[in-house]
């Protein structure tokens, strides 16, 4: 790996035209990615009623299509690596988007949860290829920032699916919702015009480099252990303090769907106002301390967050829940695609954070499980769990390595001239 200190002169925001189009392109994929996504948690418990079950029976779709994410990884991380970043994502785009649409046409419950896992296998390639393509494409100083913006895209496509349940879930109803949830489709024609494929990628081609994966994850297989355990955590993190939100807001607090809805899109726009902000720090003070400050700074708190009472309290605990736990999130795709290896920036990192997924897939079950054996009570289930990860991300990222100051882009630019 030519891995070399980034020179501290390199201008942070001169970005070219064809930069700017990569990062839009990488930031609308992963917002409409998570649009989609969270579209479902907004109407569990109208599925339930609609198909006579149970939230948490339903909660299990979350899980499923949280669980078969590093397939998804794993397919089209290793097709970006062999055919390139850009077609793969257009691909992965146009699958999600056909299965988010078919999930509005379920006839009965098994339809649908057979819906959501393929969708989850769609889902999963998203994260890898579109960050890579980033991190491979815009400037090395300015991967932290960049990092924060592209992370800010999951609660971005949460503040959207936030705005459009409030807007039209009475009028459309949850068939409704998901068939908007087909439009990511319309960014195609930007991406097949306006975005080129990686540098970084192309130089690795004209290298003809390997992109065999095992022989990577034998020989740092020390460090996809640890990073397999950090995202399983981070994703506790976030998933814990998300998927049942606006049900503990609906169910626990008797909100009206337009509360619930002006909740979100206040902590959505705290999370990303969050990940940008650590994103950008970490340029100045570190991955580590970044990640470990946002993480400590969510355990304070959690009371106003779970426990207290009114739409204010509790609007003001979300908001700022969500700015400590993206703020944490909005360093992870520049720390993972600096601790892995070159030829493995596709896929590694995205299928090591759906690994992670994996494990992380019994939250909503798991929370609501424990709501349903305390009365109801969600607030405890989700302080429990977004608690105990938070402590533990501290812990982890304590012990991992500082990767601040890797150079990615110019090396290749070295090469190539």
């Amino acid at each position: 790996m030519n891995r070399k200190l980034i020179r501290q002169d390199t201008p942070m925001f001169n970005w070219t035209a064809t930069q700017r189009n990569v990062a839009f392109a990488s930031f609308t994929s992963w917002t409409l990615d998570a649009f989609d996504f969270f579209i479902l948690v907004f109407v569990l418990s109208d599925l339930a009623q609609y198909f006579n079950t149970s939230v948490s029976d339903v909660s299990v779709a979350i899980m499923l299509t949280l669980a078969v994410r590093p397939i998804g990884a794993l397919i089209f991380g290793r097709l970006a690596e062999k055919y390139g970043r850009r077609p793969i994502l257009m691909l992965n785009i146009v699958m999600f988007s056909l299965f988010e649409l078919l999930s509005a046409w379920s006839p009965n419950f098994t339809a649908f949860l057979a819906f959501r896992v393929i969708y989850g296998v769609a889902m999963g390639g998203i994260w890898g290829v579109a960050s890579s393509l980033a991190m491979e494409t815009i400037p090395d100083r300015s991967r932290g920032l960049m990092s924060g913006i592209f992370q800010a895209g999951y609660p971005c496509g949460y503040l959207l699916a936030s705005i459009i349940f409030g807007l039209f879930f009475e009028s459309v109803g949850w068939r409704g919702m998901f068939l908007i949830g087909a439009l990511p489709i319309l960014l195609l024609p930007f991406i097949y015009f306006k975005v080129p494929e990686s540098p970084v990628w192309l130089a690795a081609r004209e290298r003809k480099e390997s992109t065999a994966l095992l022989p990577i994850i034998r020989q740092h297989w020390k460090i996809c252990i640890y990073m397999v355990l950090l995202m399983a955590c981070f994703n506790f993190f976030s998933h814990g303090t998300q998927d049942l939100y606006p049900t503990f807001l609906k169910v626990q607090h008797q909100f009206d769907p337009h509360t619930v809805s002006i909740i979100a899109i206040s902590y959505n726009i705290a999370a990303m106002l969050g990940g940008i902000t650590f994103g950008a720090l970490s340029e100045r003070i570190g991955r580590k301390k970044a990640i470990i400050l946002a993480s400590f700074l969510a355990l304070p708190v959690l009371p106003l967050w779970a426990f207290s009472s009114g739409s204010w309290m509790i609007g003001i605990g979300a908001f700022l829940m969500q700015f400590m736990v993206q703020g944490a999130w909005g360093v992870v795709p520049t720390y993972l695609t600096e601790l892995v290896p070159a030829n493995a920036r596709a896929v590694l990192p995205g299928f090591v954070y759906q690994l992670g997924n994996l494990i992380a897939s019994v939250n909503a079950t798991l929370q609501s499980r424990i709501a349903e054996a305390h009365g109801g009570n969600y607030g405890l289930g989700m302080a429990i769990v977004a608690g105990t990860v938070a402590v533990l991300i501290c812990v982890f990222v304590a012990f991992g390595r500082e990767t601040r100051g890797i150079e990615i882009s110019g090396a290749v630019a070295r090469e190539q001239r």
